[in-house]
């Protein structure tokens, strides 16, 4: 585990541009998918280089499959042949709890499995109750012992209706891996419709499998007896593309996002625009430009299409720099406002009410010592220390690595003063706290 920290010498505008690369959650669902081929090879490409990829990559490897991954290039591929029947590990799944999505992928291909319980989450319960059910739906046998969940089914998974209380994307993808290779048609209903399992969709058709109804809330999938390998480009991270362009609006930048389909952000675009944000886009990018503060606007998370949870801390951050009271409700999890405490370090004004934030908007953040209590906490305080007067240190920067494929070095492109050190040799300034006033004239132009 990194031990580095990120420095921020705050109070410059973002400019310029900035590409991202394949949406983590689709890769990671699409890496699960290429231990069902029993022949060919899988190649994925444009892949970021991520700590959550990394993990992924071992597991397929414990499980037989042989992966090379060349992260210069951003290339994977993957020789399924070898794949067996194994147990995948706590010591793995643990790390990630998208892991579990093994257990979809291993019940096509082999009809039982034994997959790790995947353990706490910081940003709240997510049960996998909802995909063992729809498991048992499909024929197969659960029990969980000794913190493994252990499913088996009489020869293949057999085609039936499943169903979600409320949509959940992984596990959508979960039982949609399943289903690939089951005896007759699987409809899921009460779909989740990210534009990611649309993506996974797009990928198992590509192996053989015959799906329908991909991004909207009803799939259906017809069993096949196999698939093969595929060669895929999964789509544009939006959440990564979503941080840059939330970091154009807290520091007044103007910043251009590349290798992202504008639809994917379609709300957040407008929400982006009624700040004040002036967003431009074209096929495949997305320009905006910032002068001034930005507007109060108030945010609800949804699932898709609604406003991603996973961006509402980076929208927080435009909150504490705007003009005016803006309400922040999180509906998705119920643990996802942590990062709150560490944005009140940094001078923002903000008050809890169970699901719901009342942010009133400062005219600048002060810097300070943070801490990242997950990936997108993480990417929101340095969004913080980008529009903060002085210096802000963020520790446990491990977190923001598992989605963000160097991120300093992509922000630094754009002009932050960002750098990555070890946070046992960094020695914070002396009177660094204490000098605010003597900088302040030096970011003018994104404060007041």
């Amino acid at each position: 585990m990194s031990l580095d920290m990120f420095v921020i010498e705050g109070g410059r505008p973002l400019r310029g541009t900035v590409a991202v690369k394949g949406a983590k959650n689709a890769v990671l669902p699409m890496l699960c998918a290429s231990l069902i081929p029993t022949e060919g090879e899988v190649v994925l490409r444009n892949i970021p280089d991520l700590a959550d990829i990394r993990i992924m990559i071992q597991l397929l490897e414990h499980m037989g499959a042989k992966v090379e991954f060349c992260a210069e290039d951003g290339l994977v591929r993957i020789d399924p042949s070898g794949v067996e029947n194994r147990p995948a590990p706590y010591d793995l799944v643990r790390k990630m709890r998208a892991s579990f999505m093994v257990m979809g992928a291993m019940l096509a291909r082999f009809g039982e499995t034994r997959v790790s319980q995947p353990g706490g989450c910081a940003i709240g319960a997510r049960p996998v109750n909802w995909h063992i059910n729809n498991f048992r739906r499909l024929g197969a046998k659960v029990a969980e012992h000794h913190g493994y969940v252990e499913a088996k089914c009489d020869g293949r998974p057999k085609g039936a209706v499943l169903y979600f209380d409320r949509p959940s994307h992984t596990g959508t993808e979960n039982v949609m891996m399943a289903a690939t290779l089951a005896e007759g048609t699987t409809t899921i209903i009460n779909a989740a419709t990210d534009p990611e399992v649309g993506d996974l969709a797009r990928f198992l058709t590509a192996m053989g499998a015959r799906i329908k109804g991909a991004g909207g809330p009803v799939i259906t999938v017809a069993g096949v007896d196999r698939l093969r390998g595929a060669d895929h480009i999964p789509i544009g991270d939006r959440l990564e593309a979503g941080t840059y362009l939330y970091g154009s609006i807290v520091t007044r930048g103007d910043v251009e996002v590349t290798g992202i389909d504008p639809e994917h952000l379609s709300v957040v675009l407008l929400k982006m625009k009624e700040m004040g944000a002036k967003v431009d886009i074209a096929p495949g990018k997305i320009r905006l430009a910032m002068s001034g503060r930005p507007k109060t606007v108030d945010y609800t998370t949804a699932v898709y299409p609604g406003f991603p949870t996973d961006l509402q801390p980076c929208a927080m951050v435009s909150l504490a720099v705007a003009e005016g009271i803006g309400f922040v409700r999180e509906t998705v999890f119920e643990n996802r406002l942590l990062h709150v405490m560490e944005l009140i370090r940094l001078g923002a004004n903000i008050v809890i009410n169970g699901d719901r934030a009342t942010v009133t908007g400062v005219p600048y953040l002060d810097g300070a010592e943070v801490m990242a209590s997950d990936i997108r906490a993480g990417a929101a305080l340095v969004l913080a220390g980008l529009a903060a007067r002085d210096t802000t240190e963020i520790l446990r920067v491990y977190h923001i690595d598992r989605g963000y494929e160097n991120i300093e070095e992509k922000l630094g492109s754009l002009g932050a003063s960002i750098k990555r050190v070890d946070q046992f040799s960094w020695k914070r300034p002396i009177g660094n706290a204490e000098n605010i006033s003597g900088i302040a004239g030096n970011i003018s132009g994104i404060t007041g």
